[in-house]
Order: C-alpha cells, then sequence, then structure tokens
C-alpha cells in the first residue's frame, strides 16, 4: 500500500527549497530548514486537514521553523558561509547572460526587500499560491497580503529599473 502523504511531501521538497531560500538566502541552511519541515510534518501529520491544500501547510510549517531558527540566532551571532562563491558557465549565450543578468539583479533585489514583503513575494509569485494561501500560510489578513505584494511589486520593479504598474 502506497502512502500518499509521504509521495505528495516528497513531490513539494523543491517548492520548499525555493522558499526556505527566498527567506534565509543561503543554500546550507535553506536544507536545514527543508529538513526540519519534513520532519515536523511527519511527526504531525496526523493534525493536517485534507481539506486544505499540503503545500501551504507545509509553507506555514517552514516559515515558521524560520522564525524559531531566527530566534534562536540571535543569541549565537553571525555565521559566514566559506563556501559562498560565484560558479562559472562554462557555455553562455548573449541571451542566456542577459537573461542570468536580470535574474541575480531580481535576486538581488529582493534580498533587499523587507522580509514580510519578501515572503509574500516569493509565495504569490513563485509558488503560485492564492492570496487566500498566502494570507494562512503567513497567519495574516488576506488584506494584508494584497498591501505586502504591491508594495514589494513595485519597489522591486524601482531596483531593477522597472516603471509602469504592478500587474498581476
Amino acid at each position: 500500500m502506497q502512502d500518499s502523504f509521504v509521495e505528495e511531501v516528497v513531490a513539494l521538497l523543491p517548492n520548499l527549497k525555493r522558499f526556505a531560500l527566498s527567506l534565509c538566502r543561503r543554500p546550507d541552511v535553506a536544507d536545514d530548514l527543508v529538513q526540519i519541515t519534513a520532519e515536523r510534518a511527519f511527526r504531525a501529520r496526523h493534525q493536517f486537514d485534507p481539506a486544505t491544500r499540503l503545500e501551504a501547510w507545509l509553507f506555514r510549517i517552514l516559515r515558521n521553523a524560520w522564525i524559531d531558527m531566527l530566534r534562536r540566532d540571535r543569541t549565537r551571532g553571525e555565521t559566514v558561509d566559506i563556501h559562498d562563491s560565484p560558479q562559472a558557465d562554462p557555455v553562455d549565450s548573449a541571451a542566456q547572460t542577459d537573461d542570468r543578468i536580470m535574474l541575480q539583479s531580481v535576486q538581488a533585489a529582493m534580498a533587499t526587500l523587507p522580509e514580510d514583503q519578501r515572503a509574500v513575494l516569493h509565495l504569490v509569485c513563485v509558488e503560485g499560491l492564492s492570496y487566500a494561501e498566502t494570507a494562512q500560510t503567513l497567519d495574516i489578513p488576506q488584506g494584508t497580503v494584497m498591501s505586502r505584494l504591491s508594495r514589494a511589486r513595485r519597489a522591486l520593479g524601482e531596483k531593477v529599473g522597472i516603471k509602469g504598474g504592478t500587474g498581476r
């Protein structure tokens, strides 16, 4: 007999990793957050309501793990990853280079956004959660999701040199 809960959690691991990276901006910490999330999800699987989206439930667990980690790290001080270094791409066309530059500028701009805006922007624009699911995941009103998303999009557009509306 197959365990669909396990299969669904495993299928969502890449999404969890992306969200974790958007919060902490460090691959090693993101991996830790995903592992903590999976462990907590399996331990608390009896609390999961099948009427809700598993993805939103997992994102909420991950966000709570991130908050726990931040609180714990306040007393620990700053750590530096010695493996942070750019990697060369041996084959690259001009279009790929332009795309890579734009992506890097968007990532850098996202990193400067306040955490509350960055989390909303990631969940809605990268992970594709609805406003309601994002509100539930972050435990905030839906209107707050919409205003944070609007501010985040506007700030991101200004930082990367895109003028005009916020879209959606």
